[in-house]
């Protein structure tokens, strides 16, 4: 009787430090917590702290940010292309079937040895076949051998002429075909770089706002175009992030229940829309002239590499065997499902950011048998989410970043910015933080994601700050399936350039990237918003690598 008393006490004592721990982790992700308005009606012109550009509010930044900001712009400024006549026709635009890669001599012998590399000369036509005189395309390359399961990415460089050079680092030994390919060519730009000045709403958001029995829906955005109807301003109050919806006309501001994606407006002409057109122009392999693949022979004692002077930079890494293996520094371990669970034992992984972020909380609850899911009654793919292994002391969450957002229709109070997160973390040794947020804003002006960083980078810089230990690593963005859709709202260029944005950004901080552009690019998977397992995987054993550099298994 005393042994089964005991054991009940016991059972008691475990369950009520369960329900302990869950309220403390729930409240911790302020899901507990009660909300507070912070909405004001305001009318349609702006107030004086508030910057409207074009028909998109910006507040004004400091003479520093400001700095930063145009200095930013400037270096991922694309090339310009001549002016394309009126109507709109492919004659002079580039096509991938006339334009060819030629595979550069080697040292004497034609022959490449591991730790060379190879360069690549592309030289691109026109539909008329006659050769380009002017730069801009979006070109990417890699080298690849789909039965060793290898790849690492080419680097491109743009001569403004035409021609494009390919620079690969060579990893492996054995054969390796060079694959070339035209993402977009550079007449496409101009229509982006337009659509995202003039037309930033052409993917526009709703709020339904609720009293009792009255409810009514409204448009939002950052970018709202002017009327005589007044506005309610939902600018965040600590991180400056504003966002507006029209004011319902019977129904005051705070009355806003939730976010939802309304709708696109795609608005191109015919002819330009053939310039976004699959199997012709829009991600369309380039043919080789002459060789498309090498034979690597193993590195020799002592050799003179052979190295291109076009590119000063490499690969951040390269598969084979179809493991992702780090260039330089990172050791990139193998983590088994007990390696995962020690790793990560008593710590709190906390993530923030879009769908892509949340593959990585999905993964971990699938490959955990310990952790398991507290079901918070989240709309899917929204959240947020959070699981537990008791046993093993493990945490991890997942939320959405603050709008935009285009997924299911969220709750306002699960409406959260990413740098107000950040400053409610306490960090330490045993906090992990991982974020990633760019495939939603596509269709903006590049200013409105650089602010967005900007903030994020000072709650990291704060964070860091009272709690140096704090892991922090970075997902980039990653190359896609286009159509035409997906090219006008959430291009593989636009995600280009929010990478460039993101590592100048973050560069010199005590921060971690991972580098899903090219793990995805170097893989012989095709391209997917959501990257699949195993390139998952890999992504996941890098992280993991930066947490337990020593573990693995």
């Amino acid at each position: 009787m005393k042994t089964f008393c005991t054991r009940k006490a016991f059972g008691a004592i475990v369950l009520f430090l369960m329900a302990f721990t869950l309220i403390f982790v729930l409240r911790h992700m302020d899901i507990l917590q009660p909300k507070v308005k912070s909405t004001i009606i305001k009318p349609s012109v702006s107030p004086h702290h508030i910057v409207n550009r074009s028909f998109c509010t910006f507040q004004p930044l400091s003479p520093q940010d400001a700095l930063e900001e145009r200095l930013i712009l400037d270096s991922i400024a694309w090339p310009e292309t001549p002016l394309l006549p009126s109507p709109i026709s492919l004659e002079q635009t580039t096509d991938p079937a006339h334009s060819t890669f030629t595979i550069l001599p080697g040292r004497k012998g034609g022959q490449w040895h591991v730790g060379d590399q190879l360069e690549v000369m592309i030289q691109t036509f026109d539909f008329q076949g006659r050769p380009k005189k002017s730069g801009g395309d979006f070109i990417t390359a890699r080298l690849h051998n789909r039965k060793l399961e290898a790849g690492v990415v080419g680097q491109v460089v743009d001569h403004l002429n035409g021609s494009y050079s390919a620079v690969f680092s060579l990893l492996w030994e054995g054969d390796a075909l060079v694959e070339v390919t035209l993402v977009h060519p550079g007449e496409a730009f101009s229509v982006l770089d337009r659509l995202n000045k003039e037309q930033p709403d052409r993917i526009y958001f709703k709020s339904v706002f609720r009293s009792g029995s009255l409810s009514e829906t409204t448009i939002c955005d950052v970018c709202l175009r002017p009327t005589n109807q007044p506005l309610c301003n939902f600018t965040d109050l600590r991180t400056g992030e504003p966002w507006f919806c029209y004011k319902p006309k019977n129904l005051g501001c705070d009355t806003r229940i939730n976010h939802f994606m309304g709708g696109a407006i795609q608005n191109i002409s015919a002819n330009e829309e053939k310039l976004f057109h699959s199997g012709v122009n829009l991600k369309v392999n380039i043919r080789a002239s002459g060789p498309a693949s090498v034979t690597l022979l193993p590195e020799k004692i002592g050799q003179l590499k052979v190295k291109s002077a076009t590119v000063t930079s490499g690969p951040s890494g390269y598969y084979y065997q179809g493991v992702w293996r780090a260039v330089g520094g990172l050791t990139i371990h193998q983590f088994n499902t007990s390696a995962i669970t020690q790793c990560l034992k008593g710590k709190a992984v906390h993530m923030y950011g879009d769908s892509t972020v949340r593959q990585w909380f999905e993964f971990l609850n699938v490959v955990l048998p310990g952790l398991k899911e507290f079901d918070l009654h989240s709309p899917k793919q929204a959240g947020p989410y959070i699981s537990l292994d008791f046993a093993n002391n493990i945490l991890v969450t997942s939320r959405f970043h603050g709008p935009p957002i285009r997924i299911v229709t969220v709750s306002t109070s699960d409406l959260r910015y990413i740098a107000n997160e950040l400053d409610g973390l306490i960090g330490g040794p045993n906090t992990v933080v991982v974020f990633g947020i760019w495939a939603h804003f596509g269709t903006f002006p590049m200013e409105i994601y650089i602010r967005r960083l900007q903030s994020i980078r000072r709650a990291v810089v704060r964070l860091l700050d009272r709690a140096p230990g704090t892991l922090v690593a970075i997902r980039t963005g990653n190359p896609k399936f286009l159509n035409l859709f997906v090219s006008l709202t959430n291009s593989d260029w636009h995600s280009l350039q929010c990478n460039n944005v993101l590592r100048a950004m973050f560069k010199g901080l005590k921060v971690h990237l991972i580098d899903a552009w090219e793990m995805t690019l170097a893989h012989h998977l095709p391209h997917n918003l959501h990257p699949p397992p195993p390139i998952i995987k890999n992504m996941i054993n890098n992280l993991l690598s930066y947490i337990c550099p020593q573990k693995g298994g």
